[in-house]
């Protein structure tokens, strides 16, 4: 079995490229803690907190209200869950189009099952998701194992798609779904605990305000172990005002949301899946073989096959998990609707692929992390919700986005002039 390495650097100037192996420096000596800021890491985040900032003058505080923090989370739930998958390919050096269309495709599998068959919805729900990753197999067969550059493959399965979309629903929406199905994408979890009084923002419910506390106290241990893993391989870390800074602004946005949602409905159960996921896929990339290999391959593929990285197992498993991911947002998409129609998914692939580039994934592979997908999905859904509430029409909320877009690849490619790493052209 091949050992776990680190990508090679060249592409990306050894930036934001997952985890270092265990072996990654000499022990001893006392690293110097440094003042720094890492803009591939930091600058996705602070666009989020002022972007939300500004629409939360702009709406004069409807955007920070609980409702409205729980609809944005709630409405924009698969794209997320596309992004997560989205960002794992494009670490690797390639690209899905065809997401939109599988959302489409196995949201209609689910319905059809469901409500025209009458199966069981756990047993609907196992055979949708087996069906994703077929579509995925398929089509990581022909781009890892036949050569087809995967742009060209997912292009192709972009209109497959489609059509078998339309050739299952009879080009008609199939509804309702089971009230499970409902209650996974817009329902809420229980006041388990009771509520609590919060002063003068009224009551909340205290398991979420618990969930929230659990989460910034794993964040904090999470970071903690991390800096003294640096420290012990001397490596720079930043000094510890800064660093206590960083986990206290995190923490404190954590349990912003939290209270808010709190005093709303409560958790919704979809980011109760989607922190599953993103707490999953953080461990996959950054504490395991195969997660390392996925960096290797998108960072400098032909070091990473001298390595003895089975670089074409990676891809078409790669492309596998997008299928199932795919799939997870199909159903949750369906559900939110309460039925799967033929248009469902359309313009999907765009917003996961945006959602990756602004989170800080580079162009040509080999960089990227879960969490700034979810970033640069989340700055998306900012956007969409910001200029809803504020009325601006439609094209004008496309050349934001669009603007947004080219800004974070533009910065994508500034960061790699300034580290004087080489650019493909």
């Amino acid at each position: 079995m091949s050992s776990p390495i680190a990508p090679a650097a060249g592409r990306d100037g050894g930036r934001d490229r997952g985890p270092a192996p265990a072996g990654a420096g000499p022990r001893g000596g006392t690293p110097r803690p440094r003042l720094s800021i890492n803009l591939r890491q930091s600058g996705i985040y602070v666009a989020l907190a002022l972007i939300v900032a500004l629409f939360s003058v702009l709406t004069e505080g409807a955007m920070l209200q609980p409702q409205n923090i729980s609809n944005i989370i709630v409405q924009n739930s698969y794209i997320l869950i596309l992004a997560i998958g989205m960002i794992l390919i494009i670490i690797s050096g390639h690209i899905d189009l065809s997401v939109g269309s599988v959302v489409g495709v196995t949201g209609a599998v689910a319905a059809v099952l469901m409500v025209n068959h009458d199966v069981p919805w756990p047993l609907a729900l196992l055979v949708t998701l087996v069906a994703g990753a077929l579509i995925g197999a398929w089509q990581g067969y022909w781009t890892a194992y036949f050569g087809i550059p995967s742009f060209i493959v997912t292009l192709a399965g972009m209109l497959l798609f489609r059509a078998l979309t339309l050739t299952v629903l009879g080009n008609q929406g199939i509804g309702p779904f089971p009230d499970e199905v409902r209650t996974l994408s817009n329902g809420f979890t229980g006041s388990y605990l009771g509520n609590v009084g919060l002063g003068p923002l009224g009551g909340a419910d205290l398991f979420s305000l618990l969930v929230g506390v659990a989460l910034c106290s794993a964040l904090a241990v999470t970071q903690w172990r991390t800096r003294k893993a640096r420290l012990g391989y001397s490596q720079t870390v930043d000094p510890m005002p800064v660093f206590l800074l960083r986990i206290g602004a995190a923490a404190l946005l954590v349990m912003v949301v939290t209270v808010q949602l709190a005093r709303f409905h409560n958790l919704p159960w979809v980011l109760v899946l989607l922190a599953a996921l993103v707490l999953g896929y953080s461990l996959l990339t950054g504490r395991t073989v195969f997660g390392r290999h996925v960096y290797a391959v998108g960072g400098n593929l032909q070091a990473a096959v001298l390595s003895g990285v089975k670089a074409k197992s990676v891809v078409f498993w790669l492309f596998v998990n997008m299928g199932v991911l795919a799939s997870i947002a199909g159903i949750v998409f369906a559900g939110r609707l309460n039925q799967a129609g033929p248009t469902a998914g359309n313009s999907f692939e765009l917003d996961a692929i945006a959602a990756a580039f602004i989170g800080g994934a580079a162009v040509q592979g080999g960089v990227g992390k879960v969490v700034g997908a979810i970033t640069g999905g989340l700055i998306m859904a900012v956007i969409n919700n910001g200029m809803s509430l504020i009325g601006a029409p439609s094209e004008r909320v496309m050349l934001v986005k669009g603007l947004v877009l080219l800004a974070a690849v533009a910065f994508d490619i500034w960061t790699k002039r300034r580290s004087g790493s080489p650019i493909l052209r």
